[in-house]
C-alpha cells in the first residue's frame, strides 16, 4: 500500500509519517518511509545566514529539481516494497508551493503526475497555519512566516487534485492524527482488493 502525505510545513506529516511506519513495523509487516523534501530548509537558512535575496523562479528551480528526483527514486524504491509505503511530501507539494508564489503549475510535474504510480491514499494534513507556525518556531530548525503558511494552506486547497485527498485534521495530538490515518487506511484497504 502506497500512502503519500501532504500539507504545509508544521503540520506534523514527518512525526506522523514515523509513527505509521513504527507501528506497521511494530506489527511484523515491512514498511518504508521515503521522505521526498525539496531542500527548501537549507536554502532558506543559507539564504538567512549569507543574506542572499534569492529570486523566487530561481528557488523554485531548485526546489522542484531536487523534489522531482527524490519522488522519482523513491517511486523506484517503492515499487520493490512489499508492504506499506509512506512517502512524506510528492510532487503536489511543489505545485502548492509555485502555486503559493504565483508561479502557476507549469507543465512538467502536472505532466509527470499523470506518469507516475496512482498512490492508494493521498492524506492531507489540514492544520491552522497559527498552530503550524507555533511548532515550526517551536523545533527551531527552519524559519516560516505565517502569512507564507497562509498563503501555502490556500495554495493547497487550490489545487484541482485536491477533491481526490483525504483530510485529516492536524490540529490535535500526534496520537489523535494517528487514529485518524489508521481510520483512512482501513476504509482504503477494502477498495484494494
Amino acid at each position: 500500500m502506497l500512502i503519500v502525505l501532504t500539507g504545509i510545513d508544521g503540520s506534523g506529516k514527518t512525526t506522523a509519517a514515523r509513527a505509521l511506519v513504527d507501528s506497521a513495523r511494530a506489527e511484523g509487516r515491512n514498511a518504508l518511509l521515503l521522505s521526498n523534501h525539496a531542500g527548501r530548509r537549507h536554502l532558506s537558512l543559507l539564504s538567512a545566514r549569507f543574506g542572499w535575496h534569492l529570486h523566487p523562479r530561481f528557488v523554485d528551480v531548485v526546489e522542484t529539481g531536487i523534489r522531482l528526483f527524490n519522488v522519482l527514486v523513491h517511486h523506484a524504491r517503492a515499487e520493490k516494497c512489499d508492504g506499506l509505503v509512506v512517502m512524506d511530501r510528492h510532487v503536489h507539494c511543489q505545485l502548492a508551493l509555485r502555486q503559493a508564489n504565483g508561479l502557476g503549475r507549469g507543465r512538467l510535474i502536472p505532466w509527470l503526475l499523470g506518469k507516475l504510480p496512482v498512490p492508494d491514499l493521498m492524506i492531507h494534513f489540514d492544520v491552522d497555519p497559527q498552530l503550524a507556525h507555533e511548532r515550526v518556531l517551536a523545533r527551531g530548525t527552519d524559519k516560516e512566516s505565517l502569512a507564507d503558511l497562509v498563503a501555502f494552506r490556500a495554495a493547497y486547497r487550490s489545487l484541482p487534485e485536491f477533491d481526490d485527498f483525504v483530510v485529516v485534521d492536524a490540529n490535535g495530538t500526534p496520537e489523535d492524527v494517528l487514529a485518524q490515518l489508521n481510520r483512512a487506511m482501513a476504509a482504503a484497504e477494502p477498495a484494494r482488493v
